[in-house]
């Protein structure tokens, strides 16, 4: 059960509903994440505002690898969750590259490197050596990638932090240690 409360829908502000309804409109629903978010929509319209920059950072799926990679390393269930129905649904991304993505790698080299750089980002925090730098330069990653690399590990980060203090309850299938969804 999620431990921070969800505002009744008829005590979200005005602002916050037009944000669900932007976020129900490209997932085709309203994820409990974004509901629980409402309750303050200053936080809520941060981090839709941030998601929506950096969804232009990387290509979707090196964001979805980098999202699963990232999730995997904080244990966050929900996030495992829903970046997996993601990157299936809407990315096209195979059952084979989800699971590595959740380990730091890809069926792509290149974006197997950036997924593996994000989740040294975190496990380091931050504190990456010269010789992680030198591998994601090595997949041809320049220094504005590695950045927007680092920004999106921090914004996977933040939504992992969100919902593991919330706990907060899945409203989509859990992922199994394969990396697919499991109905429960």
């Amino acid at each position: 059960m999620s431990r921070l409360n969800a505002p009744a829908p008829e005590d979200v502000s005005a602002g916050a509903q037009q944000i669900l309804g932007a976020v129900g409109a490209q997932l085709g629903f309203v994820p409990n994440m974004f509901k629980a978010l409402s309750s303050n929509p200053a936080v809520l319209e941060a981090v839709t505002t941030l998601q929506g920059i950096l969804s232009r950072v990387l290509d979707a799926r090196t964001r979805h690898s980098i999202a699963l990679a990232v999730s995997q390393a904080n244990d966050c269930g929900y996030c495992l969750a829903m970046h997996t129905y993601v990157a299936t649904e809407f990315g096209g991304m195979s059952r084979d590259d989800i699971e590595l993505g959740r380990v730091g790698s890809s069926i792509d080299p290149r974006r197997a490197a950036a997924a593996r750089f994000a989740q040294r980002v975190v496990e380091s925090r931050g504190q990456v050596s010269d010789a992680d730098l030198a591998e994601v330069r090595g997949a041809g990653y320049t220094d504005a990638q590695i950045l927007a690399v680092v920004a999106a590990a921090v914004q996977f980060l933040l939504t992992n932090f969100i919902n593991n203090v919330n706990r907060t309850d899945l409203d989509i299938p859990a992922a199994d240690s394969a990396g697919t969804t499991v109905r429960q």
